[in-house]
């Protein structure tokens, strides 16, 4: 809670400084909870009702051009569908959270691969290079890669177990 206080009242404190252009890169704003800090890039700027740090020209609400340290960051899902339905559509035939869904062969996976050098569904390092990501997009499209690599993964164990029983029926005769 002190830390949402700290964060929240620091970007006012940024904001009002920055509707002012009142904030010089060594000036400190001092926050309601008496902590400072300073402006190392030395731009902090309003511009048409969105906030930069780092650039004069933001085009998001927030735009930080340099890193963010951040003990955690939450990120709102708004209509996106956890991948829930890889599953669901593996153990019941078909997703009612995405009914669109359906797991690939793993030959399939392995022909895209060889063609495309990357996996299905995720960008391309050029198109990311170029383009950025979208974190929420992006670590749910990597959830969904997990549950299908652990699905590959069971497929693969039952048939090696299969092919034990199999060997050692062998063996035996």
């Amino acid at each position: 809670m002190k830390i949402s206080v700290f964060i929240i009242s620091s970007v006012l404190a940024l904001t009002s400084c920055a509707a002012q252009n009142t904030l010089s890169a060594t000036a400190p704003v001092t926050t309601s909870s008496q902590e400072n800090i300073s402006n190392s890039s030395g731009i902090i700027k309003e511009y048409n009702g969105k906030i930069g740090i780092g650039t004069a020209t933001p085009d998001e609400l927030l735009t930080v051009k340099g890193i963010i340290h951040s003990q955690e960051v939450l990120v709102d899902l708004q209509g996106a569908v956890a991948p829930d339905y890889v599953f669901e559509a593996y153990f019941n035939g078909a997703s009612a959270l995405k009914p669109s869904y359906q797991m690939m062969d793993l030959n399939d996976v392995s022909a895209y691969i060889k063609e495309h050098h990357h996996l299905p569904e995720i960008e391309s390092a050029a198109t990311l290079a170029k383009e950025g990501l979208e974190l929420k997009k992006m670590n749910l499209l990597l959830l969904q890669k997990i549950e299908e690599l652990t699905l590959y993964t069971i497929e693969q164990q039952s048939q090696i177990d299969q092919l034990k029983v199999a060997v050692s029926t062998l063996i035996k005769k």
